[in-house]
């Protein structure tokens, strides 16, 4: 199989074409690696490639022989070392376990070969760490993959692989996704497993899923992943009933430093128009909140990522190897007080108490994916202190994202058109904790694009 010919399948399409004899899994991996090894020096969106593939050597999963990529943090892999992205675990001992998540990629068939590009320790929306260099957008190499997940998303959308392991905080599944044109799932709160390496990131902020091109491979790939692990601190959710004619809520409520440009909004227009044909109810959202309130997902992540930088970092000297802003998130963990911790804690989930009264009308709720299209590299720079800053140029770009990570409800994130430049502009749909397999059975209903 040529590599062209390979980037054109996706993952369900690879496994098939094994599982019929048509290719070997051999082969399927040499076009694998030959894609690799023609894009990623231009892309950078792959840090490290395993000489053999990690894998499960029985399996009888989906996704039997298909090469995939981890990101370089979460999922951990036993006898390798994760650097989150940071010069400062360049030294970081090897895993002595597989995650739990690990395992069930590795049982659905999946061949593990490397780990993909990441910002440092994931806190920024474009994936520009100083310790691997950027990696450039497959549809334009002068703007950003995203971030924090942009390695899995570049190497998904130049076809080195056709899907890819990625984590989401607050949007770093689906700003990617958006960024190069693909499909990317917040899964629900606790639905998918992050120990035995971790427990709680983030307060319940953070989960894992997959970068993919169709949504039949996202499908498939949530069944794999799915269901709590032993000791997981949230239970799995209990998923919602499909309905076949659904509410769809249109939200544009946002804080008073958001705004969408035209061609965004184009892209939301465009879906609302795809949904009423298909016999959706379709309707804005009456104002839901005060302006300042729609700042509280954004200050009770940044509460969140430096108390617990603090926590990773508790006593002695901050390393000098560490990116500026991620040196100030420490001190700022440090120097918050238990109450004013707690307080934010209450705060926001008083948010998810008020946002709850969405559900009351709409069974999903439509936004724009990004504020706009892909950014140019170096819009998000790192080496200033300006924390508050940071954050709200991040939520400017994604101002729906994190929303989300907050209530711990599913957001999917769909490509709907191409700018003139060839970026892609997507939309954003999302629901109630439990309603993963609804926004997947309406993604595939839209599909393809």
């Amino acid at each position: 199989m040529r590599a062209d010919e390979y980037a054109r399948f996706d993952a369900l399409g690879l496994a098939t074409l094994i599982a019929s004899g048509e290719v070997t899994a051999d082969e399927i991996m040499m076009a694998s690696r030959s894609r690799i090894a023609e894009c990623n020096p231009l892309l950078n969106a792959i840090i490290e490639l395993y000489d053999s593939p990690e894998r499960f050597p029985d399996s009888q999963g989906p996704f039997v022989g298909v090469p995939f990529l981890l990101k370089d943090i979460g999922a951990g892999i036993k006898g390798r070392r994760s650097r989150l992205g940071s010069r400062a675990f360049h030294g970081a001992p090897p895993q002595r376990h597989d995650d739990e998540l690990t395992k069930r990629f590795k049982v659905a068939g999946l061949q593990i070969i490397g780990k993909t590009n990441l910002p440092e320790l994931g806190f920024n929306v474009t994936t520009e760490p100083e310790a691997f260099g950027p990696t450039r957008n497959p549809l334009n190499s002068d703007f950003s993959a995203g971030g924090s997940s942009g390695g899995a998303a570049a190497a998904v959308a130049s076809g080195m692989v056709p899907m890819a392991h990625a984590t989401d905080g607050a949007g770093s599944i689906r700003i990617p996704a958006a960024c190069c044109g693909l499909i990317g799932l917040k899964p629900s709160r606790g639905l998918i497993p992050q120990g035995p390496t971790h427990s709680d990131i983030y307060g319940g902020l953070v989960s894992e899923g997959v970068i993919t091109r169709t949504i039949r491979d996202m499908a498939a790939a949530l069944q794999a992943m799915a269901g709590r692990d032993a000791g997981a601190p949230y239970a799995a959710p209990i998923q919602i009933s499909l309905r076949d004619k659904l509410r769809i809520g249109v939200l544009t409520d946002s804080a008073p430093d958001i705004i969408v440009t035209p061609e965004a909004q184009s892209a939301v227009d465009r879906t609302v128009r795809r949904l009423e044909d298909l016999g959706h109810a379709v309707s804005p959202v009456a104002p839901l909140l005060g302006p300042e309130d729609w700042l509280m997902p954004r200050q009770v992540y940044l509460s969140q990522v430096c108390v617990q930088a603090a926590a990773d970092w508790p006593l002695g000297a901050i390393p000098e190897s560490l990116e500026e802003i991620n040196r100030a998130a420490i001190l700022a963990g440090r120097a918050m007080s238990a109450r004013n911790f707690v307080a934010m804690v209450r705060r926001g989930h008083d948010f998810c108490r008020r946002f709850a009264r969405i559900w009351r009308s709409f069974d999903l709720v439509l936004t724009p994916a990004l504020s706009g299209a892909a950014p140019r590299l170096g819009c998000f720079p790192t080496n200033h202190a300006d924390l508050p800053l940071h954050v709200d140029r991040m939520t400017r770009l994604a101002p729906y994202s994190s929303i989300f990570n907050l209530t711990g409800g599913p957001a999917l994130v769909l490509p709907v058109t191409r700018t003139s430049a060839g970026l892609s502009l997507g939309v954003q749909l999302a629901g109630d904790i439990g309603s993963d397999q609804q926004l997947l059975a309406l993604g595939a209903q839209l599909e393809p694009f």
